[in-house]
This record gives structure tokens, C-alpha cells and sequence, in this order.
């Protein structure tokens, strides 16, 4: 067994798998390797802690002949259940036995006899040492190719444990075998992954996970270890317990264990049997390998044939990678460079565990993205993958979980399902204070929005991109689908006889966060972030300043965007487009201003209450300009005189260049407050 005191160059495998196999057994030939049937010695010689369970064969089982040809099929313990559930054609390879009858049904029972004969077999092929010159000869050219496997210390079990963290860059066909079949036996019972049951002992026993005991449903309890402690890792993170707070080492080993399963479900084996029906439904034609199935189901999670077990399998997971990125195989392989590229890990002042989680990633990336910098397409597809899981399930965020709790439970539950609840909470968000979210909530929230981005790709945001199809293919069909252009085309046409109700709602749910910090609308950040760092001291796209946070950066770039001359430190004429374009935009509702919103709240309760149609209220606090408080008649003064210069502005353009009359070009450009106002 592999010593405890050093860790593999590539994060410790759970404390280094014990992987070890008889060649024989996978059909692979090499000298002086036979393979070995059960003994009673090799149990006892294990650490575990069922001392009091039975060690040898369970009694009715043949006495093994200690021949090479040895096989399971042979042995009377097994032979009825053999018989009852294998292709006749699996019995001469023991490996396919096992797999038969370790992937039977959860209902389908093997006699206990047969359970004992199998559980003492997978100890003896991953504890006897000397099977480890079986990956040297198997896989001599792969072990030469990894250099990090070559330079492995003999005889201590890291060699195939280096090769188990590499099996993805392994081509070599017979020692791709080898790896993926020793990889599926030790998958199979969290028992045999040395040192995982001494990390997580006192974890199993404190939350109630099962017993650690030789039991007669070896094969699915066993799983359910692992599937415990995984859904007790969640609740930690979401709920902040510390009634039986989970050890770190453990806590590193079940996000290990996931992670090493993460490119075949088989090795899920809580998952495998819970989703094995919705597989063969939804993702039949998929190969497994690669977190393909992985992958398809994910994108199935919200079908109505989805069955429950499943969905929630898949949503543990889900939380997992939440945690730690690497437990999705497809995004930590597709973005392993760029991560690089970007030194994305390499942020010294932040713990381990804050770097590996998914929205750090996402942000350190998305970061990359937006300042023009390359990422690969693959890795920005993956991206767009996990930013769209996002918005569709907020309990993949524990921070809403924790901070939202009270506003999910109070008014929206039951909306679980395709983002309906994360954009319940966001009208929750933009509304008055008598329903507004706390402002933990509200922060968590904008956080969430940052990680997943949508201002980038409207697509993201399934609620929004299915409530807005139609207005899409009619008002915006000239503009690429994905274009950040999309967002900024809805909002033109928000109060025009093509907007659809569903989607002026979740449009203004979206837009009121985008609104709160000048980053998440792309194009003005692209065209403007030159003159934020020169004139309002911002910082990079995923970093905020004390001195300047997000939401004072446009107030900052407007008061910039009229000067003379004369005055100086003026903006670039792209970014006052921009600021112009937002100006808009935000005139069409006074929750768009966060500004204006926050120092008129009084006034609008005072003097609007009875404008209920959105963009009236601005009209409103207009007309009783001189009957506001000094604060709110400031902003609403600044902003109507901004409105008065950006008319004249394009109005001027326009009559320049088009040769237009002075009452046609002013119908065509007025700032559109209500529904009532021609333009």
C-alpha cells in the first residue's frame, strides 16, 4: 500500500489508489502473473475495520484451486446468480464477470455467499503488490511518453496511480484497457481506494453514511457511502452547518473521488444506478468516456421524463463541480492551457479551494474574454455550457441558497425548474422596498450574474431566451443569434407593438442587475474600458475597487461624456456612443438608474405612486423637479439636462448627414418615456 507521507506530483490520488491487477484477468499475457482467487490471509491483512466479518470464502464456496486458469464462474457461490444474470459467452473472463454482476439492478440481489466470494476477489487484485510489474510491462511506452509516470518511485503503488490521473492521454490500446478496467473495479466500492475510508472513517460513522462492514448489498450500498457524503458536502457549503462539520481531508477525498470518475458515470456508481434508465432514454446513441453522458444528461435534467432519482443525482453533481471545476472532465480538459494562458491559477493570496471553484474559473476567463485576450473555442464552449447551468438551477450557487433562502421559500417555490426561481427572486430584486430582497440576497444575486454573464449571450438565460423568442425573430432578426447586440435590440424595442409581455418582464429583471455594474453589458465595456481606467480608476473586468465599485463607474463616465475642451479628460468618441446608448435605455424605466432610483425612492412613493406603467415615473418626478429633495432633484436635473444633449447631439448628426427636417429628425430620436409618447 502506498505510503501516506508523499503526495503524487498531480494532487494526491485519494491518498494514492491501490491499484494493482492481475494481467491475466484482462486477458493480457505476462509472464509469472497468475491470477490469484480469493484467500482468507489477504482480508486479514487489511486494516479495515470489519474484524468481526467473515474473512474467508463464504461458506458454500469451492475451496479456490490456486491455478493461473482460475475463474469465478467456476465457483459454486456464484454459480446460481451466474447463471441467473450473465451472457454465457462472459464467463471465461473473470473481469466481465464482475462487471456483470456488479452493474446487475439495485432490486436484483446476489445471494451473500456470492458477495463475500466477490469483495474478498477486488481486495486480493488491488492489494498484491507485486502485480504492479504488470502496468510496467503493459505499458512501458505509455510510462516512458508520461514523464511525471516515469519518474514515479517503484514499488510504492504511484505508478498506476499516475497512470489512473493520466488514462485521458493514454493511447497505447492494451494499457488503455488495463488502467479503464482496474479504474472500474476500484470504482466499484469505496473500500478498495486506499487511505479514502481512513480520511472519511470518522465522517461515515458521525453523519450516518452506512456501514463500513462486508454487507449482503456490497455492490449499491457501498456507493451510497460515497453518494452521502457527497450530498453532506453540499448541505455544508449551502447551510453553513457545523453540527458534524465534514474533516478537510475528507472533504478533499470525496471532491477527488468525483473528480477521478468524472470522464466515465460508470464510475459514479450512486449515479450509474439511479440515471441507468434515463441513459438508455435520453442518451442511448452517446459513448461513454469523456463525461459525454455526463454531458447529455445534464442537458436533459429539466425533461419531464426525467425521473426524479435521477435528476437529483445529476444535480449533486452538479454542485460538485459548483465546488470544484475539476469535477467535470470536459471543462477541466478543455480549458486546462487557458487556465494557464490566463494564470488563472496562480492567484497566491486565495486558498486552494476558492481556486478551484467553478465561478473563479469562470471569471478569470470571462475576464480573458472581454479584455480581447485568446481562449480557446473549446474552452469557450464549455464556458457557455456551465454559465447556462447557472442561470437554469440556482441552487447550483450555494450563496443564494444560504442568503435567499427566506425570499425562495416566502414567494418563490415551486418555480425550481428552468431558471423560474432565480428570476422570481430578481423582479423581487427590482421591486419597491416592501418586496425588495436584503441586500445579502441582492448580492449574491449580482454575483451569480457576474459568474454566468449573460449580458455576453442572451442565450444563457433560458427563462429570458424563451420568453423573448418570437420578439427575437421578428424585431432582431438582422443581428447574429448570441450577439450581445441582442439584449440592446430588445430594450430599443421594449414599449413597440412587437414586445410580448413575458419578455419585456424578464428583460427588465436582467437588465435592472446588468444596470448595477457596467462590466456585464459587454459592448460598453469594450468600448469604454480605456476611458474608465484613465478617467474613473477602475480596475480589471473581475476586480472591484473600494475607491470606485461598478455601479459608480457609469455615473463617472457620463459626468466625462459632455465636456469641452476647454474642461479636458474627455471620453472617446466610441464610448460616448455607448454612454449615450445606455442613457437611452435607461430612461425607459427608473429602476435601469441605479443612481436615481436610490436617492428619489422617497419621492417616487411621495409624488408617482399612482404611475404604475413602466416609464411614467421618470415623466413624473420631471414635472415636481422643484418639489423634490436636493438629492433626487440633482440627479433628475443632471440627467434630464444629459437627455436635452444627447438630443440635440444626434439630432444635429442626423440633420448633417440626411439632410432631414428638424420636426422629422425630432420625432425619430426623443427619448421615449411611456408608452404614450410617439417616436
Amino acid at each position: 500500500m502506498a505510503a501516506q507521507s508523499r503526495s503524487p506530483p498531480l494532487l494526491l490520488l485519494v491518498s494514492t489508489l491501490c491499484l494493482w491487477s492481475s494481467v491475466t484477468v484482462l486477458g493480457l499475457k505476462v509472464a509469472n502473473s497468475p491470477a490469484e482467487p480469493p484467500k482468507q490471509s489477504d482480508v486479514r491483512a487489511v486494516d479495515h475495520p470489519d474484524r468481526n466479518a467473515p474473512v474467508a470464502a463464504a461458506a458454500g464456496a469451492s475451496q479456490p484451486r490456486r491455478a493461473s486458469g482460475w475463474k469465478l464462474s467456476e465457483e459454486a457461490a456464484c454459480r446460481e446468480d451466474l447463471t441467473r444474470l450473465c451472457p454465457k459467452q462472459t464467463w471465461s473472463n473473470n473481469l466481465a464477470v464482475l462487471e456483470c454482476l456488479q452493474d446487475r439492478r439495485e432490486e436484483i440481489e446476489l445471494a451473500p455467499d456470492c458477495n463475500h466470494l466477490l469483495w474478498n476477489y477486488k481486495l486480493n487484485l488491488t492489494t498484491d503488490p507485486k502485480f504492479e510489474s504488470v502496468a510496467t510491462e503493459v505499458c512501458r511506452s505509455t510510462i516512458a511518453e508520461i514523464k511525471e509516470c516515469n519518474e514515479e518511485e517503484r514499488g510504492r503503488g504511484y505508478l498506476v496511480s499516475c497512470l489512473v490521473d493520466h488514462r485521458g492521454n493514454i493511447s497505447e490500446y492494451q494499457c488503455n484497457q488495463y488502467i479503464t478496467k482496474i479504474t472500474s473495479i476500484i470504482f466499484s466500492d469505496y473500500r478498495l481506494i486506499c487511505g479514502f475510508m481512513d480520511k472519511c472513517k470518522e465522517d461515515i460513522n458521525s453523519l450516518r453514511c452506512g456501514s463500513i462492514n462486508v454487507g449482503q448489498k456490497d455492490t449499491h450500498s457501498q456507493g451510497e457511502v460515497i453518494s452521502c457524503l457527497e450530498r453532506a458536502l453540499v448541505r455544508q457549503a449551502e447551510l453553513q452547518e457545523r453540527v458534524h462539520p465534514i474533516k478537510e481531508e475528507c472533504q478533499k477525498a470525496i471532491l477527488r473521488v468525483a473528480e477521478l470518475s468524472s470522464d466515465d458515470f460508470h464510475l459514479d456508481r450512486h449515479l450509474y444506478f439511479a440515471c441507468r434508465d434515463d441513459r438508455e432514454r435520453f442518451c442511448q446513441n452517446v459513448q461513454a468516456g469523456e463525461g459525454k453522458v455526463y454531458k447529455c444528461l445534464f442537458n436533459h435534467k429539466f425533461e419531464e421524463a426525467m425521473s426524479e432519482k435521477c435528476r437529483d443525482a445529476l444535480t449533486t453533481r452538479q454542485k460538485l463541480i459548483s465546488q470544484d471545476y475539476r469535477v467535470s472532465y470536459s471543462l477541466a480538459k478543455a480549458c486546462k492551457l487557458d487556465l494557464r494562458k490566463q494564470r488563472c491559477s496562480l492567484d497566491s493570496s486565495l486558498p486552494r479551494a476558492r481556486e478551484a471553484r467553478l465561478s473563479y474559473l469562470l471569471l478569470c476567463l470571462e475576464a480573458a474574454v472581454h479584455r480581447g485576450r485568446p481562449v480557446s473555442g473549446e474552452c469557450q464552449g464549455e464556458m457557455l455550457d456551465f454559465r447556462r447551468m447557472l442561470m437554469e438551477d440556482f441552487s447550483l450557487s450555494p450563496e443564494i441558497v444560504l442568503h435567499c433562502r427566506t425570499e425562495i421559500e416566502a414567494q418563490c417555490s415551486g418555480l425550481h425548474r428552468k431558471g423560474r426561481t432565480l428570476h422570481c427572486l430578481m423582479r423581487l430584486g427590482r421591486g419597491d422596498r416592501s418586496s425588495a430582497v436584503d441586500s445579502v440576497c441582492q448580492s449574491a444575486l449580482q454575483t451569480l450574474i457576474q459568474s454566468a454573464d449573460p449580458g455576453a449571450d442572451y442565450r444563457i438565460d433560458r427563462a429570458l431566451n424563451e420568453a423573448c423568442e418570437s420578439v427575437i425573430q421578428t424585431a432582431c432578426k438582422h443581428i447574429r443569434s448570441g450577439d450581445p447586440m441582442i439584449l440592446s435590440c430588445l430594450m430599443e424595442h421594449l414599449y413597440t407593438e412587437k414586445m410580448v409581455g413575458d419578455c419585456e418582464h424578464r428583460l427588465l429583471e436582467l437588465q435592472y442587475f446588468i444596470s448595477r455594474d457596467w462590466k456585464l453589458d459587454p459592448i460598453l465595456y469594450r468600448k469604454c474600458q480605456g476611458d474608465a481606467a484613465r478617467l474613473c480608476h477602475t480596475l480589471g473586468w473581475n476586480e472591484t475597487s473600494e475607491l470606485m465599485p461598478p455601479g459608480a463607474v457609469f455615473s463617472c463616465l457620463y459626468r466625462h461624456a459632455y465636456r469641452t475642451e476647454e474642461q479636458g479628460r474627455r471620453l472617446s468618441r466610441d464610448c460616448k456612443v455607448e454612454v449615450q446608448r445606455i442613457l437611452h435605455q435607461r430612461a425607459l424605466d427608473v429602476k435601469l438608474d441605479p443612481e436615481l432610483q436610490k436617492r428619489c425612492m422617497t419621492d417616487l412613493g411621495k409624488w408617482c405612486s399612482d404611475k404604475t406603467d413602466t416609464g411614467q415615473e421618470l415623466e413624473c418626478l420631471q414635472e415636481h423637479l422643484e418639489d423634490l429633495v436636493s438629492s433626487c432633484r440633482e440627479v433628475v436635473g443632471n440627467l434630464t439636462e444629459l437627455e436635452s444633449e444627447v438630443r440635440v447631439h444626434i439630432i444635429y448628426f442626423i440633420k448633417q448627414t440626411s439632410g432631414s427636417s428638424w420636426t422629422d429628425v425630432n420625432l425619430c430620436v426623443c427619448f421615449r418615456t411611456s408608452r404614450s409618447t410617439p417616436c
